[in-house]
């Protein structure tokens, strides 16, 4: 047990600037303190001690406003930053080195009882502020989940997922800078990050203006060659610069 504590403890100063010591962690961290009560009342569930365990949770809540339910799974190095309103619930698994923020739900979509109802989030996934990971499905290793994203699909490991629902992101090939593929991404996302939607919209954006230069050329050979066109109401030019400004 204290070998957890001191891993837990370790964890969070490594991941959170603001945590000067070991004492700040254990007397100032509610995720900290939410994951050790987890423990307790993990252990009453196991042994079938259901109503104990179900209050030592309540109290947790109540303490930390962190809501983890007894039978939920919790693996180490789990780090729950700042944790205010997160609800995990009785059938997730929360693998090694996870990272939550404050809003998250790891909830369900289904009342099928004894059924896996709530996700499974494998070693070092980062979950953002205000996500929602519904379902009994998996969420890789490695993958993050953007900040106020609605999860309702399976992630693959090393991918972002961003929006509501949210779009998947697949994990771009390595750089030559290895090294900053291996940096902390808080709250699930980084300021180079592209969004998906956004990136096909100036795709489609690039391609309608392509095939209007294109069909002003195909115009200007049929007058040459002599052949004359049925005059079309003149329309504004698409102007590239302003509707990618609107996408972004």
């Amino acid at each position: 047990m204290f070998s957890q504590l001191r891993e837990d403890i370790a964890s969070i100063i490594q991941r959170d600037p603001a945590a000067r010591n070991a004492w700040d962690v254990v007397t100032c961290y509610p995720g900290f303190q939410a994951i050790l009560m987890h423990r307790w009342a993990n252990w009453c569930w196991k042994r079938g001690l259901k109503w104990l365990a179900r209050f030592i949770s309540h109290l947790a809540r109540v303490l930390t406003g962190i809501e983890i339910h007894p039978g939920a799974t919790i693996g180490r190095r789990v780090f729950i930053d700042h944790g205010f309103g997160v609800v995990i619930g009785e059938t997730a698994e929360v693998g090694d080195d996870c990272t939550i923020y404050q809003g998250v739900t790891l909830g369900g979509t289904s009342l099928t009882r004894g059924a896996k109802r709530h996700p499974t989030l494998e070693s070092g996934v980062i979950v953002g502020a205000g996500a929602k990971v519904l379902g009994g499905f998996t969420v890789g290793q490695g993958a993050k989940i953007g900040s106020n994203s609605v999860v309702l699909k399976p992630v693959p490991a090393g991918c972002t997922a961003v929006g509501n629902p949210a779009h998947i992101i697949r994990k771009e090939t390595a750089s030559a800078d290895s090294g900053s593929a291996q940096l902390f991404a808080a709250y699930g996302v980084t300021q180079s990050i592209d969004d998906p939607v956004a990136k096909v919209l100036h795709k489609l954006i690039d391609h309608a203006v392509s095939q209007q230069e294109q069909i002003e050329k195909l115009t200007a050979l049929i007058e040459q060659a002599g052949i004359r066109c049925e005059e079309m109401p003149a329309c504004e030019k698409l102007n590239i610069d302003q509707i990618n400004s609107l996408v972004d």
